[in-house]
């Protein structure tokens, strides 16, 4: 028997339930599945919907939500992957209409499995996980479309959260002036400059409508938050800046108009953790074992118990989780 959370029917708030593993996940894993111990998950933004019922995450069901797993091979059908391989899943459709990672027990397909990187604990891998990823995505995309640390500030949104978290250290490390966007800055200032942020700055009227094109501010940014935010960003990128845009926090709306693209050849563009590529994967978590600085993923880090899931998910909803939650299935 395993330990899992289930959500059992479209609408229904998980429960942690104890299951017949080979039962439960007898058609999951593909032509290749790969058999885990999980020994770490983590709580996103989006596992709080999923976990809460809300709808747009859950496709299936019943259902193990949970979209980031880092375990131990226990059997494998993949030629990739042996027992005993430490390995790391985010997204795949785990979480969504794939069994996730809030189970001692996972089956998956090897298809994004990665094996974990050295010198990256699966603690740590966890405390990555999604968010991490996702936040690294977003700073190769802004490499790769030529914004430089000599470019000019850049600004994130959605500074505190784990996106957010991740990313300011990332771009920090990288050399970036980084610009941290939070409706807590009292509260959350110290914390944000302590990660690398060089500004903090309310998140005020950047929420509400704004003109379609306002003062040049931003080479580049990171938007964790949609809707009006991400329209007013655009509004205040600068010539041949990078906006890219990775959660709706706020709103899966865009309530802009074309002027920023074709006044100012503003790049938008989107950074993926479900679909990415294998290689796309490969880079990134190098990326993440060489540049992450470690001590600071560990300070923006919590570590619950699978019990404790449900009453975070409510927190992460409600904007009261800062940083990242790492879920430690032995607890």
């Amino acid at each position: 028997m395993a330990k899992a959370i289930v959500v059992t029917e479209k609408g229904a708030s998980g429960r942690l339930l104890d299951i017949d593993e080979e039962e439960f996940f007898e058609n999951t894993g593909g032509e290749h599945p790969v058999d885990l111990d999980v020994l770490y998950s983590s709580l996103n933004f989006k596992d709080g919907l999923a976990l809460l019922g809300r709808p747009g995450v859950i496709r299936e069901w019943p259902l193990v939500p949970g979209i980031d797993i880092v375990g131990r091979v226990t059997a494998s059908a993949s030629p990739r992957f042996e027992a005993g391989d430490l390995v790391v899943l985010n997204g795949d459709g785990i979480g969504e209409h794939r069994n996730g990672g809030f189970a001692t027990k996972a089956r998956v397909r090897p298809d994004a499995l990665l094996h974990l990187p050295g010198g990256v604990s699966p603690a740590q891998a966890a405390a990555i996980g999604t968010a991490g990823f996702t936040a690294m995505l977003a700073v190769l995309a802004l490499q790769d479309n030529g914004v430089t640390p000599e470019s000019g500030e850049v600004l994130v949104t959605g500074a505190a959260g784990g996106v957010g978290s991740v990313a300011i250290a990332l771009l920090a490390g990288r050399g970036y002036s980084v610009v941290a966007s939070t409706g807590r800055v009292e509260e959350q200032g110290d914390y944000l400059r302590g990660l690398g942020a060089a500004r903090v700055v309310d998140r005020g009227a950047l929420g509400e409508p704004g003109r379609p094109l306002q003062s040049q501010a931003w080479a580049g940014a990171i938007d964790s938050v949609g809707s009006h935010t991400l329209a007013n960003v655009l509004a205040q990128t600068s010539y041949g800046g990078t906006v890219v845009a990775c959660g709706l926090a706020q709103g899966g709306d865009l309530p802009a108009t074309v002027m920023p693209f074709i006044l100012r050849s503003v790049t938008l563009t989107g950074a993926n953790s479900v679909e990415a590529p294998l290689a796309l994967r490969q880079r990134a978590w190098a990326d993440l074992a060489a540049e992450l600085d470690l001590a600071v993923l560990d300070s923006m880090t919590t570590t619950i118990g699978l019990h404790e899931v449900l009453d975070a998910a409510e927190r992460i909803l409600a904007g009261q989780v800062r940083g990242r939650t790492a879920v430690d299935l032995s607890l």
